[in-house]
């Protein structure tokens, strides 16, 4: 990718006249098409668009690092998706002075109006942030890389008092700055590692060893970044246009691909035997441990992207990759095709794969474990050709395939229907994007073909078409979105819909500093569903900045779902025909000077799950409170009580949890964090748990 910002990558001008002034012109009549052609797609209706497809999030405060990020994904404030999408963006890193229109929009708070106004080609103010929105993004932004080698370390392990066991522990690294050239690497040490999946030759039966140590090195890359070419050798994520056809950044709009050295925060508890409960010994059974870091498997291989100009002001883009990676797969998405006879197979009877521990020598005991590592290899590749005639205006074609391999050791192996993978073989997807954009308003399709080889499947259309209206300080997306049926795309970053048509409708509006308004409604045709939220947050007197959010969903609107009983009287059938779910929270931050600011959170909600006459009430809190010492120290402190049955006292989750988390900077190139949680379960009778995480970072 030019390494230089997108408006400056047009070569020099020309004189009107003569071959250049036709060539010119041929080029505009280009732009003018695709926006012809767009607004067709849009008038035809397109239908189409997913919940993650672009940015803004749910809030825009309170992002600064990544403990605070993992908090407010905890409490329900930011979505799986929007989590994903800025711990992506933290980890790459955005130079406002060479990211594209895309990435720029991806950042907390900002329109596209708002990104061309300061940014753009006709701009005065270029790169200029004002002190709050500088303040704001700085955990995502970085600056230019300075003369000589620089990069960081960071280490990080998690532990319980309740562990048996030796910490799990990850090592992250990256350094560059020597002729454009980039490493980084994943390391960790895990405790509980599975063994490969073979096959017994007498019995056939799957096994897997038992769990033991391991170090391991999952991720890696070297990159080499030029002016108008770059390529990566090692793990990484790529993505384009809607994210329809392939995308594995998580990003908003993605552009190519990153270097991928992620790993993901350890969460709760879980057993210590990964057994059945008869294979376990009795004082075992229910002792719980940390689990070991984990992480997304990307794409591992090379990939790279040359970038240049065939015309005036229009520049060529191609992306090829090319991975072979080893996939993790839980248990319930494959099948033993050894076992299960074709015509089940096909029907989809099979249960899901039984796997087996050999304990001692003549005796074995079945897996609990859900996730089995390295169950097949993937060969994968594809690219990208996108033509843009101007920073608003471009079309691009995206394909790939993939080819599932199943080791020799394993035998006949196949994925069950409702797996993230076809079944059959090879499968892959082929799409078209454009985006197109005058004034205010910037328009964004993508058609995409998903392919498989399944029996009776073959693959599906998919379609998604956005419009967004944007100025200062506000915006708004109409997206609309269509599935096939068939449509199979596991390396697609679109989330998995209902098949059929499906639409959604959203407003973003920010007064200045005063206050912020988030609305969004969300509906499909397939089983017919219906979502609406919306969010205000009050900014004015630092000292009391309340906010109040609702939430609606419904499903299966219309359709009638038996309930459970022989005997249900009608009010109640009326009551329980479609499942539904209404939420209320309120919270008030108050910033008392620049290094002191509390939270208080409550919220409830009425739920009412398909196929059930009776509804469920939920309810939560919480209190916080956030101490800064200038840059050299932060602590965090939270409260959170959370039931999820107001009425029931034996089943699913009742627990108040305490977190304390701390920051200290002694120099400028190191950074210490630490995590505390203390968690008593109210529904259970276990003892409170006690959860820790370290994390040292280092830069040099």
């Amino acid at each position: 990718m030019d390494a230089r910002p997108f408006w400056r990558t047009a070569p020099g001008r020309r004189a009107a006249g003569g071959r250049d002034g036709l060539r010119r012109a041929g080029w505009r009549r280009v732009h003018r098409f695709l926006g012809v052609l767009l607004q067709v797609g849009l008038g035809c209706g397109w239908l189409g668009a997913w919940a993650a497809s672009a940015a803004p999030y749910e809030v825009e405060q309170g992002l600064e690092d990544e403990q605070a990020l993992l908090a407010l994904w905890e409490d329900g404030t930011l979505s799986s998706e929007s989590w994903a999408a800025l711990m992506s963006l933290r980890r790459a890193g955005v130079d406002v002075e060479r990211a594209s229109r895309g990435v720029l929009y991806a950042l907390p708070g900002l329109t596209y109006s708002e990104v061309d106004a300061r940014w753009g080609p006709a701009s005065s103010r270029r790169g200029v942030l004002t002190e709050e929105e500088a303040r704001r993004l700085a955990p995502f932004l970085v600056k230019r890389e300075s003369e000589g080698v620089s990069g960081e370390a960071r280490w990080m392990t998690a532990f319980s008092g309740s562990d048996s066991l030796a910490p799990p522990m990850a090592l992250q690294l990256r350094a560059g700055g020597l002729a454009g050239l980039r490493v980084g690497l994943l390391a960790t040490w895990a405790r509980r590692r599975l063994g490969d999946l073979r096959r017994e030759p007498g019995s056939r039966a799957l096994v897997v060893e038992a769990p033991g140590t391991a170090l391991l090195v999952p991720k890696f890359h070297g990159q080499w970044m030029g002016t108008n070419a770059q390529v990566l050798v090692g793990t990484y994520r790529l993505g384009f246009g809607q994210r329809l056809t392939l995308d594995t950044t998580s990003l908003p709009a993605p552009e190519g691909f990153l270097p991928d050295d992620g790993v993901k925060p350890v969460g709760g508890l879980e057993r210590a035997c990964l057994l059945v409960e008869a294979g376990c010994e009795a004082a075992t059974r229910d002792a719980e441990v940390t689990p070991d870091f984990r992480w997304d498997e990307g794409f591992r291989g090379v990939a790279g992207t040359v970038r240049g100009a065939v015309g005036d002001g229009v520049m060529l883009t191609v992306t090829g990759f090319g991975s072979y990676q080893r996939r993790s797969l839980q248990r319930s998405e494959v099948l033993d095709a050894v076992t299960c006879p074709p015509a089940s197979v096909e029907k989809g009877d099979c249960e899901a794969l039984e796997v087996f521990v050999p304990v001692a020598r003549s005796r074995r005991e079945k897996l609990r474990a859900r996730t089995l590592p390295g169950v097949f290899r993937e060969w994968a590749g594809g690219g990208n050709a996108t033509l843009e005639v101007s920073p608003r205006a471009r079309v691009g074609v995206t394909g790939w395939g993939a080819r599932p391999v199943w080791p020799d050791a394993v035998g006949r192996l196949e994925f069950r229907p409702g797996a993230r993978y076809p079944a059959g073989g090879a499968f892959g997807a082929v799409g078209v994007d454009a985006a197109w954009g005058v004034g205010p308003v910037d328009l964004f399709v993508e058609g995409s073909r998903a392919f498989d080889s399944a029996p009776r499947g073959g693959g599906g259309w998919a379609a998604l078409q956005r419009t967004v209206v944007s100025g200062a300080g506000r915006e708004w997306e109409v997206s609309l979105r269509y599935r096939g049926r068939g449509f199979i795309n596991p390396h697609g970053g679109a989330p998995s819909e209902p098949e059929g048509l499906g639409a959604r409708l959203r407003y973003v509006h920010r007064q200045a500093e005063a206050w912020r308004f988030r609305g969004q409604v969300e509906g499909s045709a397939g089983p017919r569903r219906l979502s609406a939220s919306a969010r205000v947050d009050w900014r004015a007197p630092p000292w009391l900045q309340p906010s109040l959010q609702l939430k609606v969903r419904e499903s299966g609107v219309g359709v009638d779902v038996a309930c459970s009983g022989a005997d249900v009287e009608q009010d109640a059938m009326d009551t329980c025909s479609s499942g539904s779910r209404y939420e209320v929270v309120t919270q008030a931050r108050s910033v008392l000077s620049e290094s002191v600011e509390v939270t208080a959170r409550a919220g409830g909600a009425r739920g009412v799950e398909r196929g059930q006459a009776v509804a469920r009430w939920d309810g939560h809190a919480l209190v916080g409170m956030r101490v800064r010492a200038g840059a050299v120290a932060r602590f965090g402190a939270r409260v959170q009580w959370r039931d999820e049955d107001l009425s029931e006292h034996t089943r699913l989750l009742r627990e108040v949890r305490a977190t304390v988390d701390a920051g200290w900077t002694p120099l400028d190139a190191l950074t210490l964090r630490g995590r505390y949680a203390w968690v008593l379960d109210l529904k259970g009778q276990d003892a409170p748990r006690h959860l820790f995480h370290l994390d040292v970072e280092t830069r040099f």
